[in-house]
């Protein structure tokens, strides 16, 4: 809130009346720029404040290893690269090497940039001083430059306090601060924080008596300033991506070491089913099914608990929403008919199919990967349009008309029709997006849909008493796993 403008404006607004009126406002106009000295004064000592109780808080700090991240071995080994900078010194120095002054680390929310940066420390025997670039950004003029000089001086101080040569200075959050710079053409506070970190990081040098290493992270790169990544300031750039399949593996595993396992968990099973999933997703995954287990009073965390805490962080918790017979029965229809077309297409696919509401879903199908894909084939696309049709072809062929729910199913397929076409695997062949008029966009959109939507009718209709007798078992059971499926038709993975 905008406590001091709000009060300004009325003061002056105050001040203005009574000088109209006659009276002489000079005693008064004394008395408003003492208070206002005085609240910038204790503003600028708590803001210090801030920041020295921050040294207290990360000479408290606990670092951890590289060997107590999972998932990030290419992140890990580019950063101790870098970090061999600073553990080396001699030798760096007899070859004639310029030291890395900064490291940005890129990636999604999740992925473990801050516990890669504590690694750093840990690595290199230094102290780690963390901040959020959030906690630069005033709206007093110079404040948030002079906490970027504090915090380089705090650094180097903390480091000699506990007798170290070297500190790790981590800046979370840094498109806060390092922006590129005339956006914010209102407010130059910005603009002169980011200015005095790019004057810092010129000013350190390997010859100082404390070695400073700057670790930024964020996950919006495209929106830093040209003047961080050049080289000389942020040097290297380290990507943090999404684990894959043996990442979430060891990540799983690092995670459930405190936690009593049912003889049914299978880890690799777990980690299959997550594609998608942070570092952070599989840690809330893990204290979820915990979590479940301690509601029921088990001793230990069973298969069936991971399972549900999946679906629980896909799709949300449970609702108290109940729709009523006819609609359940339509809401079931659908979602087997997503199911049957994904295991005809894809043995093995489904993981389960659930009529239970969740978030904004009455029902859902959760799709296991059966290995993490990051190309697709037009069949692939098409098979998945197909999947996303079904819903509403099972309603039209078992109940005679679709419904409202299948609107996101729509949005869906037609998303993935247009990266058919703007992959140039479409009978347009290779296009531009940008010059593609919208009538031929629409022309070919619809064919693709309409084509396949042809195709998933043919299969259902050829389904019809299967698609009938496992929608009767959904709305007894409310939920039935791919295992229970395949066994109903048939089908081997």
């Amino acid at each position: 809130m905008y406590y001091a403008e709000i009060g300004f404006g009325i003061s002056t607004g105050f001040l203005l009346f009574l000088f109209w009126q006659g009276f002489d406002v000079v005693p008064m106009l004394f008395v408003i720029t003492l208070i206002i000295a005085a609240v910038y004064l204790n503003h600028a000592k708590l803001a210090k404040n801030s920041f020295a109780k921050k040294e207290a808080k990360s000479s408290a700090s606990t670092l951890i290893g590289f060997d107590d991240i999972g998932g990030q071995e290419v992140a890990k080994q580019e950063l101790r690269e870098a970090l061999e900078f600073i553990k080396d010194a001699t030798r760096i120095t007899h070859l004639g090497i310029r030291p890395l002054k900064g490291v940005l680390l890129n990636g999604p929310p999740g992925t473990g940039k801050t516990l890669l940066a504590k690694a750093a420390a840990q690595f290199t025997d230094s102290v780690f001083f963390s901040v959020s670039g959030s906690e630069f950004v005033e709206m007093y003029v110079g404040v948030g430059a002079k906490r970027v000089r504090q915090l380089f001086e705090q650094a180097k101080k903390l480091a000699k306090s506990q007798h170290k040569e070297s500190a790790v200075l981590f800046i979370d959050e840094l498109d806060v601060v390092g922006g590129k710079r005339g956006q914010t053409t209102s407010n130059i506070e910005y603009d002169q924080t980011l200015n005095e970190l790019l004057v810092q990081m010129d000013g350190l040098s390997f010859d100082d008596s404390v070695r400073i290493l700057v670790i930024g992270a964020t996950n919006r790169i495209d929106m830093l300033d040209p003047a961080l990544l050049r080289p000389g300031r942020f040097d290297r750039q380290v990507k943090v991506d999404l684990p894959d399949k043996k990442g979430r593996l060891h990540i799983l595993a690092l995670h459930t070491k405190n936690k009593p396992l049912a003889k049914n968990v299978s880890l690799d099973s777990i980690a299959a089913n997550t594609f998608g999933f942070s570092g952070s997703h599989l840690e809330s995954l893990t204290n979820e099914a915990a979590i479940m287990a301690l509601r029921e009073e088990q001793t230990l965390i069973t298969a069936d608990h991971f399972q549900c805490a999946i679906d629980k962080i896909i799709m949300g918790e449970k609702l108290d929403r109940v729709p009523n017979q006819m609609e359940k029965h339509r809401i079931a229809v659908h979602e087997v008919g997503h199911a049957l077309l994904s295991e005809l297409t894809r043995p093995g696919s489904v993981a389960t199919i659930n009529i239970a509401s969740r978030s904004n879903a009455l029902g859902y199908v959760r799709q296991t990967p059966l290995d993490d894909t990051y190309l697709y084939t037009t069949k692939v696309l098409t098979d998945k349009i197909a999947v996303a049709l079904a819903g509403a072809v099972a309603e039209e062929i078992q109940l005679g008309n679709r419904s409202t729910g299948a609107a996101s199913d729509f949005k869906h397929a037609t998303e993935l029709a247009k990266q058919i076409i703007h992959s140039g695997i479409s009978t347009l062949g290779i296009v531009s997006p940008e010059d593609l008029s919208k009538e031929l966009l629409h022309v070919t959109l619809t064919s693709i849909i309409k084509e396949t939507e042809k195709y998933v009718h043919n299969i259902l209709v050829d389904q019809q008493d299967l698609l009938e007798k496992i929608s009767t078992l959904l709305l007894d059971k409310e939920c039935i796993n791919g295992d229970e499926l395949r066994d109903i038709i048939n089908i081997t993975p």
